[in-house]
């Protein structure tokens, strides 16, 4: 793969945009213009964790430049900017074909989604391939979407539908079917909510990576109030429904959605059905807020149903 300097000429600096001069420097330059501040937020993926080694290398730029953007949607921000570091497994199959590929889908979301790349690290290592990204997002001073702001008497919603990752996982394992391919290409390929302009109009907001009863949750601790999840109402693709029923718990509790969990006032909900229809993007009412803590998920009937798995544990 020759030197780390000449693998970041070949593969990043195609990506990088003029604040960071060229990688040629030790840090990038950005600047914020006067009255927006910067919303940052860092993922890692982990081989055989958050991507499988079989997965196309272009998808896998992709997938984890989309999660980090995915946070930028939660808190209202614009997508800027990021950082890259790739830690790189000694002797392994990641060679200058497959980063060549990696840097040919990064370069199709940077298109996408308006975003350069500023700079990173390289190194090496005697594990499995390790991949992290940093993203910059700008937005107005004081509108940033919080996971503290719910209010008893909200509802909740959701964008796009649920669990079609966590089946995609499970259809790539081969251990159900994915005759379409719709749900494997969901695990693969997140789709951020960018671009919503939600700011002033719900009250909290988070984006849904380790399950939506467990992410639910942590809008209800850090909000102070008790979250009632309606199952049935919960949106499903065609593909999942197609699997049935018994597998709403995998739905409810399975990673990788990257959709928005919301938090509305009743008064707002029209408008926040036409922001989203405004971007084509789905939005379903699944349930509400209200006084107390925790999360309790009912069926069609209102009785609480027995969860034995909330969502993603990373320990």
């Amino acid at each position: 793969m020759s030197g780390e300097f000449s693998f970041i000429a070949r593969h990043f600096r195609q990506l990088a945009g003029p604040e960071s001069l060229d990688l040629r420097d030790d840090c990038a330059l950005i600047s914020c213009p006067s009255g927006q501040e910067m919303a940052i937020s860092t993922d890692t993926m982990v081989e055989n964790v958050h991507f499988l080694t079989e997965d196309p290398p272009e998808t896998v730029g992709r997938k984890l430049l989309r999660c980090n953007l995915s946070d930028l949607a939660a808190m209202g921000a614009e997508p800027y900017a990021y950082t890259l570091n790739v830690t790189i497994p000694h002797a392994s199959r990641y060679d200058d074909v497959w980063f060549s590929s990696f840097a040919a889908g990064l370069a199709e979301d940077q298109k996408l989604y308006g975003v350069t790349l500023l700079g990173g690290d390289t190194t090496s290592t005697a594990g499995p391939l390790v991949l992290s990204a940093t993203v910059f997002g700008r937005l107005k001073k004081d509108t940033a979407l919080r996971r503290s702001g719910a209010k008893a008497g909200d509802s909740l919603w959701v964008t796009g539908t649920i669990g079609d990752a966590a089946l995609g996982l499970l259809a790539l394992q081969g251990k159900i079917s994915d005759p379409t391919g719709f749900l494997s290409e969901r695990y693969r390929l997140p789709r951020p909510r960018t671009g919503l302009n939600l700011n002033g109009l719900v009250h909290a907001a988070m984006d849904i990576s380790d399950g939506l009863i467990q992410d639910c949750g942590h809008i209800a601790a850090e909000s102070g109030v008790a979250i009632d999840i309606l199952a049935d109402t919960v949106p499903a693709s065609s593909a999942a429904n197609t699997l049935g029923s018994q597998w709403l718990e995998q739905r409810l509790t399975g990673g990788d959605d990257y959709e928005l969990l919301l938090s509305c006032a009743p008064e707002n909900e029209s408008m926040l059905v036409q922001a989203c229809s405004q971007r084509n993007v789905p939005v379903t009412r699944i349930g509400a807020i209200r006084s107390g803590a925790g999360v309790h998920v009912l069926n069609a009937e209102g009785q609480v149903m027995g969860i034995q798995k909330k969502g993603w544990q990373h320990f």
